[in-house]
């Protein structure tokens, strides 16, 4: 097993000299494998592979990438774990392969030898490949089954270049790196840039569960797995307690088969819900595991007692780091290079902190990632169905009391919470009052589910996003999705969208690029794809009752943690921006967001800009999210636009 870092090529004829290229190209993604590198060169098929490698099984050099196949026909190069390898290893000997190592990538490559591409329907795991087909002439490209893994090409012709990351691709000269302002309108709207697009017009991202070919018949794309559809089973109907337990066992494996390892490991625990019941799960097969966690002074945002707490009760050895506004600072000018396309989730900067800590004392590290989109973790998954309703019967008062609100500052918002908030439901404890207040109001008086989900995880919405830029944007509705799951539940269909787009192309893009640049390497028990269709024979009582999510999770958690540990209000990894960008962050905040700077570039409307700057600055509204989408972007255009 490798958690690496990829990238290649083939050629049939260019200006360029992309031979001369990849020994910088692989060296680029140095971070992602840096206990190894190699490389694959054929200048008669104009074939180049890169690989760089971070060894957790098998250490030896037998294991070694680029490998090929006995005959030397077949070339693989491969990032990340296929966690039931030993059962398709075993089926491969009976059928005659020999192995040379204990790596789970010539199982793959094997795999592929003997299914040809069918073999992705045998391999369960966290994966991004190619593989050079010297028989067939043909580059085989593909990505797991959930997205855990990135994978980057761009094609022209018969050309095509791949890579883990962007990065990588900068150091080919033919590659063009032309800015897509319809991309760069899409992470206005949602943080992110929805797969198969990037921010650069002629570079796409394979979408999960796809694989590419390319061969002289030309090029194919096509998705190989289909995800279970949300159907309850019967014997789950009434019987939770079966349903526990069936959820224990599966779950369980799944963390057993995730603590494989020649090396040292342990978990991320935030005292929230699901990392804290994988690493109960965990600490059942190793003892003491190692544990690790972010603090804030901040205490509506400090999970530090909580994560400790945990640790406490379940016997591991803790580790707390505490995450000032003065270490952002120090982090935040890295972020353009450990993110290298437009990324605004803040969270990005605890886990980047959390996985450094990590690498301390560990090189493998289990999370709780993929709980939340499975299990019915966020509001807006109960809360879609009841707004469906409300509009219906409040339709004409709606839009009124929605201009209202965005007239009343931010304090007066937050004082009347604050005052009130020990005597609310629990499930109405949050934090940023303001901005979730007013994101409810204008997800009321929109008229249907796609609409409401837009705007629900929207940054800045389309006349915002008009009134930056100067241009019209349609975000993707992801309307195959919506259509396939019409005949369920809101919370259901919302539940399928999110496992598409945003747990890809934000969440695991996230938690990649933050261990990856740290030389951590992270499994997610919670996205084994026999807890995700699992999870789909449910019925949604299993998962919300009274307005709280991922109920069979806290059910089982009670298990292994007292009550008052597990129904708490959900903070979430969040960033104390609101806070840092009136004090700390506020010189940086005003020099990459200046009306003079901005004017020179000619991207965003300085007048727009400077506006939610100073309301943000004096109070008068919560604008931290798009505070940082757009210092993102301009902290991303300094460094790979003047390159």
């Amino acid at each position: 097993m490798a958690v690496c870092g990829i990238v290649g090529f083939v050629v049939k004829g260019s200006s360029e000299n992309p031979f001369e290229e990849l020994p910088a190209a692989t060296e680029s993604l140095k971070h992602r494998g840096p206990d190894a590198s190699g490389m694959y060169l054929d200048r008669n098929t104009g074939v180049g592979l890169g690989h760089t490698r971070l060894s957790i099984i098998d250490l030896s050099y037998v294991a070694r990438q680029p490998m090929g196949s006995e005959d030397g026909k077949v070339w693989i190069v491969y990032n990340g774990e296929i966690y039931n390898f030993p059962t398709v290893r075993n089926f491969l000997i009976s059928k005659g392969f020999n192995f040379k190592s204990r790596s789970d990538t010539e199982v793959v490559l094997n795999s592929y030898i003997y299914w040809g591409e069918e073999c992705f329907k045998y391999l369960d795991g966290m994966f991004a490949l190619a593989i050079w087909d010297g028989r067939k002439n043909q580059l085989l490209l593909a990505r797991d089954r959930i997205g855990k893994k990135p994978l980057y090409y761009y094609l022209e012709g018969q050309n095509i270049y791949f890579a883990s990351e962007l990065k990588a691709l900068s150091h080919f000269k033919a590659i063009k790196r032309d800015i897509d302002l319809d991309s760069l309108a899409l992470y206005l709207h949602y943080q992110y840039i929805p797969a198969p697009r990037t921010i650069y017009k002629q570079v796409f991202k394979l979408k999960p569960a796809h694989f590419l070919t390319l061969s002289d018949n030309g090029i194919t794309l096509r998705q190989y797995y289909f995800p279970l559809k949300f159907s309850t089973t019967d014997k789950y109907l009434t019987d939770i307690t079966s349903a526990i337990q069936d959820l224990k066992e599966i779950l369980s494996q799944a963390v057993r088969d995730r603590l494989i390892s020649d090396v040292p490991l342990g978990c991320l625990l935030s005292g929230g819900v699901d990392s804290s019941l994988i690493t109960a799960l965990a600490q059942q097969f190793v003892s003491p595991i190692k544990t690790f966690t972010i603090s804030f002074k901040e205490r509506s945002y400090d999970e530090g007692p909580y994560a400790k707490k945990v640790s406490r009760i379940l016997g591991t050895d803790h580790m707390e780091l505490s995450l000032s506004a003065e270490e952002a600072l120090k982090i935040i000018p890295k972020f353009p290079r450990i993110y290298d396309e437009p990324f605004g989730d803040s969270s990005g900067l605890p886990t980047y902190l959390v996985s450094k800590l990590a690498r301390t004392n560990a090189k493998v590290v289990l999370t709780g990632d993929g709980g939340d989109e499975q299990f019915g973790g966020y509001v807006r998954y109960w809360a879609t169905g009841s707004l469906l309703k409300l509009q219906r019967s409040m339709r004409p008062l709606l839009k009124p009391v929605n201009m209202l609100a965005k007239n009343i500052p931010e304090k007066t918002f937050v004082w009347i919470y604050e005052a009130i908030r020990d005597y609310l439901p629990q499930r109405f404890q949050v934090t940023n009052v303001s901005d979730k207040l007013q994101k409810l109001l204008s997800t009321l008086t929109e008229g249907d589910i796609q609409s409401i989900y837009r705007l629900s995880i929207a940054i800045f919405n389309k006349e915002m996003i008009h009134e930056l830029v100067g241009k019209e944007v349609t975000p993707c509705s992801f309307e195959d999705t919506f259509e396939h799951t019409k005949d369920l539940e809101p919370m259901q269909r919302l539940m399928a969208v999110d496992q598409n787009t945003y747990l890809p192309e934000c969440m695991l893009t996230k938690v990649d690029r933050a261990s990856m640049a740290n030389g951590l390497e992270v499994r997610c028990p919670l996205l084994d794809t026999r807890v995700l269709e699992f999870s789909r024979t449910l019925p949604p009582n299993f998962l919300f009752c009274d307005g709280k999510g991922k109920r069979i999770l806290k059910l089982l958690l009670k298990e292994f943690l007292p009550e008052r540990l597990i129904n708490r209000p959900k903070t979430g990894f969040g960033v104390p921006l609101a806070d840092w960008f009136r004090k700390e962050l506020k010189p940086m905040l005003l020099d990459y967001l200046s009306t003079e700077r901005l004017k020179k570039e000619g991207i965003f409307n300085p007048v727009t800009v400077s506006t939610l700057v100073d309301q943000h600055i004096k109070g008068r509204s919560n604008h931290q999210h798009r505070l940082w989408v757009l210092l993102a972007w301009q902290l991303w255009r300094d460094t790979w636009c003047k390159l």
